[in-house]
């Protein structure tokens, strides 16, 4: 299965590329092809809703920006992990770039490969995911109709639990 992860943290070594990792290693030693990328560290500017992609531009965004890296990726992937740390209830801003963007590739209809998606957290809070779970049924379970293979939050310190719920998920796929 090829996997496409969009991770959204700016903290290459923190606890959100920690489950990112442990997701990563664990699917590739299952035999899945998985591509990850730092959006967080990419030029990817907001949505202008120009509408150009659903017009001239017939799929393809008007920006030329680092999503142009990730769009062919979407085209094929079978599985959209996205991992972000919570700011502000919702996931980072540097995510939210890269999902909003979707709008060229992914509206009105996503790929026919694209079938499951997952979501990894972390916060300083247990009680800061009500946004980006809302978003997460809605945009990605509800009006894409993807599978969901996990919703997997970590508040604080990493625990191992969490990791290891994760690397379970990414060897059953």
């Amino acid at each position: 299965m090829k996997v496409l992860v969009l991770n959204g943290s700016p903290r290459p070594q923190g606890n959100t590329s920690k489950m990112t990792a442990a997701f990563k290693e664990a699917a590739e030693a299952a035999g899945h092809d998985v591509r990850e990328f730092r959006v967080a560290g990419m030029d990817i500017r907001g949505c202008l809703a120009c509408e150009y992609c659903h017009g001239k531009g017939a799929g393809a965004c008007v920006q030329n920006d680092d999503m142009q890296k990730i769009y062919p990726e979407l085209k094929d992937t079978e599985m959209l992990v996205l991992s972000a740390p919570i700011y502000y209830h919702g996931i980072s801003g540097q995510l939210k770039c890269a999902i909003d963007r979707f709008y060229s590739a992914l509206y009105p209809n996503a790929p026919e490969s694209l079938k499951y998606v997952s979501m990894f957290l972390t916060s300083g809070d247990k009680d800061q995911y009500t946004g980006a779970r809302f978003s997460f049924d809605g945009d990605f379970l509800g009006y894409l109709g993807l599978e969901d293979k996990g919703f997997f939050t970590c508040a604080g310190e990493m625990k191992e639990e969490v990791l290891e719920d994760i690397r379970t998920m990414a060897k059953g796929l």
